[in-house]
């Protein structure tokens, strides 16, 4: 029965997906040291290292169906680790000791490190796709929205206009860097691991060194200079990169969040029927994926410290942080995908209320231009003249509930330096933007040229 909210009948969906589920299951990892078991055959066997006839039974022996799952249980259980039942099993397959070949020269920590890092390529494979389509929908929302003006907040408060294809294009742009770093990662972290006992290779006489370059080969692996059994930096790389990945997540749902407020009502999630809904407030429409998103990947950016305290490691072999990767991996990977899933839903289905973005910048009859009217006057009184004298008249505006254009155009200072339209010009929030449009264009130029 499954206690984890990862492989709940229920919420595992939510929190997770099918597909990162199955690259860290038991199956998956257990095929995967099948595999590496078979490859190590395969080479050693045309290296001459063991009898051809040998590998040839291994490598007829060499299955994941031909493995009994309730059996590597019970052995691992007794043992301490599974990789031993599996080479038991093989081994027990083979006819006439031919089986007593497999496994030759490997260690535990051998089979179990290159297998995570197989499944860590599938992982990532996941994760490259969830990008790539999230991006993809983070562009066309810039597109749309390069010139709709939203305000833009500061401590929670309006500050001054940006446009919503700013936002976006700005989330996009750390989403395009984290695609960057997974390309730069993948070379340095997907390196397979063969070293014997203490990374040495003593244990084969002969060929050691062509025997891990031709088992790196049959898996599509690269060759590690030398072992790293204790020197856990491209596992711990690997969860920095998810934790990253998830803190982008974690700001777009606040953002969207925060935007689904009743009295901000700018942009909603998806809407489906009963969605968000509430046992006891029929009006209520939750961020629902927001909040699934916030939780997945705050778990994701604990889990990247406790694979930085795996790091920790002694001497050679380690006792202990080295399992510690095997808890925290495969959450970090399973939370991970359900948050990508979430995002890419909210992105690809975002409503856009560009009435109540505008009805929002209006919201305080003019102060959010403050900022424009008091660089516009400090040409002709000074600036810091202009701000403290704007500041005073926003008071005014505020207490008078009147619109800011209306106590400019009548104060006398101002007057004489600018009439009502070249004060209204000032205060129209389209001629505020700034940079915006092309600052989005070279985000959307950017994420156009990778493939």
């Amino acid at each position: 029965m499954a206690a984890s909210i990862i492989d709940s009948s229920i919420f595992g969906n939510i929190f997770s997906t099918d597909a990162m589920r199955e690259v860290w299951s038991d199956r998956n990892r257990t095929k995967h040291y099948v595999a590496i078991e078979r490859a190590l055959a395969v080479v050693q066997g045309r290296l001459g290292i063991i009898p051809q006839e040998a590998a040839d039974e291994i490598i007829g022996n060499c299955h994941i169906d031909k493995i009994d799952m309730d059996r590597l249980r019970e052995q691992t259980e007794r043992i301490g680790y599974p990789v031993l039942g599996v080479v038991t099993q093989i081994n027990q397959l083979c006819r006439d000791k031919l089986g007593e070949f497999v496994h030759w020269g490997a260690t535990t920590q051998d089979i179990t490190d290159t297998a995570t890092v197989m499944q860590i390529r599938e992982g990532l494979e996941i994760i490259d796709g969830e990008l790539a389509a999230i991006s993809a929908a983070l562009v066309s929302l810039s597109k749309r929205y390069r010139d709709t003006p939203v305000i833009g907040r500061s401590n929670l408060q309006q500050a001054i206009p940006v446009t919503f294809g700013f936002k976006t294009a700005s989330i996009l742009a750390g989403i395009e860097r984290h695609r960057e770093r997974l390309a730069q990662l993948r070379p340095r972290v997907l390196m397979g691991e063969f070293g014997g006992a203490c990374g040495t290779l003593a244990s084969i006489e002969t060929g050691a060194m062509e025997t891990q370059a031709g088992l790196m080969e049959e898996l599509g692996l690269a060759q590690p200079d030398i072992a790293w059994h204790t020197v856990r930096d491209t596992i711990a790389e690997v969860g920095a990169f998810l934790g990253l990945v998830g803190g982008s997540l974690g700001k777009i749902a606040m953002d969207v969040k925060l935007m689904m407020q009743h009295e901000v009502a700018e942009v909603y999630e998806p809407f489906a029927p009963g969605r968000g809904s509430s046992s006891t407030m029929p009006q209520k429409r939750n961020p629902i994926s927001s909040c699934y998103i916030h939780a997945a990947v705050s778990v994701v950016r604990q889990h990247s410290a406790a694979l930085m305290d795996a790091m920790i490691a002694d001497h050679e072999r380690s006792t202990g942080p080295w399992e510690i990767e095997w808890i925290a991996l495969p959450e970090s990977f399973c939370l991970l995908a359900g948050a990508l899933k979430q995002t890419r839903f909210v992105l690809e289905g975002l409503e856009v209320d560009e009435g109540n973005m505008r009805a929002n910048i209006d919201l305080t009859k003019g102060l959010v231009m403050s900022e424009a009217v008091m660089m516009g006057l400090g040409t002709y009184i000074g600036r810091e003249y202009a701000h403290d004298l704007v500041y005073d008249l926003c008071r005014q505006a505020i207490k008078t509930d009147r619109p800011l254009l209306d106590i400019l155009a009548e104060h006398p200072e101002i007057n004489v330096h600018l009439d009502r339209a070249a004060l209204a010009k000032l205060c129209d929030p389209a001629n505020y933007l700034g940079q915006a449009g092309v600052m989005v264009d070279k985000v959307l130029a950017r994420a156009a040229a990778v493939k």
